[in-house]
């Protein structure tokens, strides 16, 4: 969000104004807007029983603040203005005055007398890393600095709040070249709680005037990505963003300098969307926490910047990623889903198990502060003043920075076009618009001031009289007690953003307008209409007619409607104060590593491979059971694009990688693969049939023996009308759905959408469940297996587990095995209806989960075309425990095998008994799956590939070593 008072000159343009008005002077303090806070009271409630303590802590800034800024020495966190000259005073592009205020989040419920119930005895060590330290630093010689403090922003969010020790790492806005002067800055700076960040010309050149300002600020406020024009007055693209990420982690090593166990990491506003990453690769363990102080733009505009993928995954790696509103969360959430392919949840953002929690932190200002200033006698001065000039007259106001966000051409423009309708008000009202200067060496920024300038030019001399002055341009500040004056007297406010993080502007007038009871004008694109829409005139700024319809509402209201608005607005912006932001921020992130850390005991530990290693080589028989998809195949660069590459990644390839590794483990006499795969038979084929190993196609219901033909493990006799009511389902919905596909096995269907637009391919999907659950399959006997992008229908019992047992009896008759299996390594990108192969190996788990009922058999059917049993309905959706999954795997194979009608060979005895597996033995290992019932974790397909090398080479070390042994032995 920008905020509207940029430090430093402003210049106030008035519409029908008097000359008198014009000399008074121009600085405000303002911050950013309210809305609401964050988790749940019944969640923080929950965990605060679950951890025994409470956290008090809180954070800081109102950074995106909206009010004309302080005076000169004013700073804001830079993060809260518009881009404008690199100077604290613009850095706070609110008043200066004003203190962040913060409001309740719409996703949760306030809990702000819970807050209170802290451990005040305990203080916590808070790094605030932003762009801008809240300094004003000149140079007195060679090793003398005087520094100016700011009141507002950050600041005074921080100020209020006690049992916090915070300090401040941030840019001080000087190039300071030489150590001297960076020595004596840093020892000034020390005893302000302030610690720099020295960046070169070249950098702040490159990183903040040109990706922060020309890049990601305007696309962030919808204003899209610069033409080469003006990418060309800043170099490139590429240049822009490696500086960027080079300026970042030059914060990041300031921070490692400074960090010590337990420190709560604050990172603000989008200039360090790198530093969360950073922060994590240096320890993953960093309490880390960012904030967003502009909007976050639909999904559709964010995906147009080159580097959307790399800045999306930085921010993910914080703990807590908060903003101003839940639209901007929602966002944020949906350029996840829809370019990183991720699982967004109510919480946030789930990658891989790992939760990054999302959550709406509306900020607000310190009331008080401006409660406090009406009582002044110099406010009380200026009012009188203010008063006597405007006898007579309604008095409107608009306070910005002079940019193109603000919406000012369309502010004046809709005041002139209600001038027009409406002569009645010509000499009964006066517009005060204060314009504050920012970015004065920009070209667009100098077109929109000579726009505004013309404007203002028209509309006094059409409207003016022989004793109002046409325009009146100050090239000076507004203080903080003139400009709460002005918001005293003040009838009707108009903030007209045309996009805006929060604006402040509207809280502050509203804090001054306790006996007036103005009336606010406010855009619904600023984030504060999302706190104050109940009490404010909502406008679309772009509509001209109804701003100006909006002016004359505002300006003929009845006493009773402006009581009832200003009533909901007051309660609101003095109920919640900038601390309480700041406060529920941190405590908000303290809780969410706390339950991270109970979600961390719950996920699988990484394989010991060495352990594995040393096991497998010690044993006599050995069994590795591979998964195929995400598991063995060759991963597919997608570069960010919507879905991935579909084509390349549908082809399912083996690792070239493991060709040689695979053909080693195989030779080997004393181990036995099984590559068990929900793929086609075909599929397969290709890419495993040079080896010596068996193969299970879909789920385990087909099997092929090394260098033989496929056979069927289902019985011969099976209902299978529901197939083609399934398959016209199926094929309806793919029509209907852009990029998604469907795959015809002998056992199943199987719908994906991965490569769909994410939010259309989850509705289409419950669409199809509903349809699949009333038609087809309503009295059919299969299983609806649901994947994050998929839907698959299989005959009830179609489970790798189900099959397991009877595809160890087959490779047991047919190798005529004699030696106990008494290793066992599984590893595989499962679904969680197939989790239960892991369970039926696992030495851990009762014997009697994995028994069959007498008179159960299993069956192997040598024609191509055999088909699955029939049992019933059942669903995978219900989560269960590791034991009564094991016991639902042991029903469904007894299932199975009871409904077989086709004579055995062999009786399936004779794959259970030849198992004689204990506990160290035993390694199942899920592949990218932390919520597993495998025993050990694998995180991605490379991984596996790296440790079957390893077992390759160590089973290779193992036999020459053996044969070196027998031949020294013979002699």
């Amino acid at each position: 969000m920008s905020s509207d008072a940029a430090g430093g000159q402003r210049s106030i343009n008035y519409t029908r104004g008097d000359a008198a008005a014009a000399a008074m002077p121009t600085s405000s303090p303002f911050v950013g807007d309210s809305g609401g806070g964050a988790g749940s009271p019944i969640r923080v409630d929950r965990m605060v029983r679950e951890h025994g303590r409470r956290y008090d802590i809180f954070a800081s800034d109102a950074m995106d603040t909206d009010a004309a800024s302080a005076s000169a020495g004013a700073f804001a966190v830079d993060g809260v203005q518009s881009p404008g000259r690199a100077s604290p005073a613009n850095m706070e592009d609110a008043g200066g005055a004003a203190a962040g205020h913060a409001a309740r989040p719409p996703l949760a419920g306030s809990r702000s007398g819970f807050r209170r119930l802290g451990l005040r005895g305990m203080k916590q060590r808070l790094l605030v890393v932003a762009n801008r330290l809240p300094v004003s630093a000149n140079r007195r010689g060679e090793d003398q600095w005087s520094l100016e403090i700011s009141a507002g922003g950050l600041v005074s969010a921080l100020l209020g709040v006690k049992d916090v020790d915070a300090k401040w790492i941030g840019w001080a806005g000087v190039n300071v070249p030489d150590e001297v002067g960076q020595r004596a800055l840093t020892k000034a700076l020390a005893e302000k709680r302030c610690i720099p960040v020295f960046l070169d010309e070249e950098i702040v050149h490159q990183y903040y005037n040109g990706y922060c300002n020309n890049i990601l600020w305007p696309l962030f406020h919808y204003l899209g990505l610069p033409q080469e024009d003006r990418l060309a007055t800043t170099r490139n693209f590429e240049s822009q963003f490696d500086a960027y990420k080079r300026a970042n982690q030059m914060f990041a090593d300031v921070v490692y300098q400074h960090y010590q166990e337990g420190d709560v990491i604050w990172c603000h506003d989008y200039h360090l969307m790198f530093l969360p990453k950073c922060l994590k690769d240096h320890d993953i363990n960093m309490k880390v926490g960012w904030f967003l102080h502009t909007p976050f733009p639909s999904s559709e505009i964010y995906r147009t910047l080159p580097s959307r993928l790399e800045l999306l995954r930085s921010v993910l790696c914080a703990d807590l990623v908060g903003f101003h509103t839940y639209d901007y969360a929602r966002h944020f959430v949906s350029a996840c889903t829809r370019i990183l392919g991720l699982e967004g949840t109510p919480e946030g953002v789930e990658d891989q198990g790992r939760l990054t929690r999302v959550a709406a932190f509306p900020i607000g200002i310190d009331s008080d502060r401006f409660k406090r200033a009406l009582e002044l006698p110099a406010v009380k001065r200026h009012i009188s003043e203010l008063t006597q000039r405007f006898a007579g007259r309604k008095v409107m106001l608009g306070v910005d920075r002079l940019d193109m966000i603000k919406g000012i051409p369309q502010k004046i423009l809709a005041f002139e076009k209600f001038l027009e309708e409406n002569p009645y008000w010509n000499d009964k009202v006066v517009l005060l618009q204060i314009a504050v200067p920012t970015r004065t060496d920009v070209p667009e920024y100098q077109k929109l001031t000579s726009q505004v300038h013309e404007i203002v030019g028209r509309i006094n001399g059409r409207f003016g009289t022989l004793t109002a002055v046409p325009i009146h341009h100050l090239d000076r500040s507004l203080d903080f007690h003139a400009l709460c004056a002005l918001y005293a007297v003040t009838d009707v406010a108009l903030v007209t953003s045309l996009r805006d993080g929060m604006n402040l502007v509207s809280y502050e007038y509203v804090a001054c307008q306790g006996s007036k009871k103005g009336v606010l004008i406010l855009s619904e694109f600023a984030g504060a209409a999302q706190s104050l829409g109940a009490g404010a005139i909502l406008v679309n700024p772009w509509n001209i007619t109804e701003v100006a319809d909006s002016i004359r509402h505002a300006l003929t209201m009845q006493p009773d409607e402006r009581e009832k608005r200003h009533r909901h607005n007051y309660a609101h912006v003095t109920t919640h104060t900038a601390q309480d932001w700041a406060e529920t921020f941190v405590f908000e992130l303290n809780d969410t590593v706390a339950e991270a850390l109970l979600r961390t005991r719950q996920v699988p530990p990484g394989l010991p491979s060495q352990t594995a290693i040393q096991q497998y080589l010690r044993s006599k028989n050995r069994l590795l059971i591979l998964g195929f998809n995400s598991t063995l195949t060759e991963p597919v660069e997608s570069s960010g694009r919507r879905g991935g590459d579909q084509i390349k990644e549908m082809e399912l390839k083996l690792h070239p990688d493991l060709k040689g590794p695979l053909r080693a483990l195989c030779e080997d006499e004393r181990t036995t693969v099984i590559v068990l795969s929900g793929s086609d038979r075909s599929v397969l084929d290709e890419n495993f049939g040079e080896f010596k190993m068996w193969l299970a196609a879909e789920h385990g219901m087909f099997l092929r023996p090394t260098y033989g033909e496929w056979m069927t493990t289902m019985p011969e006799h099976l209902n299978m009308d529901w197939v083609d009511s399934v398959k016209h389902v199926f094929e309806y919905f793919t029509e209907r759905t852009p990029r998604s596909h469907f795959e015809h096995r002998e056992t199943s269907f199987v719908w994906n959408y991965k490569y769909a637009d994410v939010e259309f391919g989850r509705l289409q999907a419950r669409d199809m469940l509903q349809h699949l659950w009333t038609g087809p399959i309503s009295n059919a006997a299969v299983d609806v297996v649901q994947g994050s992008r998929s839907v698959e229908v299989r005959s009830v019992g179609v489970t790798k587990g189900a099959a397991i047992d009877r595809i160890l009896g087959e490779i047991v008759h047919s190798e005529n095995m004699v030696t106990p299996i008494d290793y066992v390594l599984c590893i595989g990108h499962f679904l969680g209806k197939d989790e239960d192969i892991y369970v039926f190996f696992d030495p851990e788990y009762p014997s009697e989960s994995k028994i069959k009922p007498e008179g159960g058999s299993a069956s192997l059917d040598r024609r191509p075309n055999g088909r699955p049993p029939s049992n019933g309905r059942s669903s995978s959706r219900n989560p269960q425990s590791r034991t009564q999954k094991a016991q639902q795997a042991a029903s469904e194979r007894s299932s199975s095998s009871s409904h077989s009608g086709a004579s055995s060979n062999h009786d399936w005895r004779e794959g259970s008994s030849v198992l004689d597996l204990k506990g160290e033995n035993y390694f199942s290992c899920a592949v990218g799956r932390k919520r597993s019932n495998a025993r050990y974790l694998l995180s991605s397909s490379e991984e596996v590939v790296s440790f079957l090398k390893e077992l390759a080479t160590a089973t290779a070390g193992f036999q020459s070593s053996c044969a070196d042994y027998m031949f020294l032995d013979r002699q």
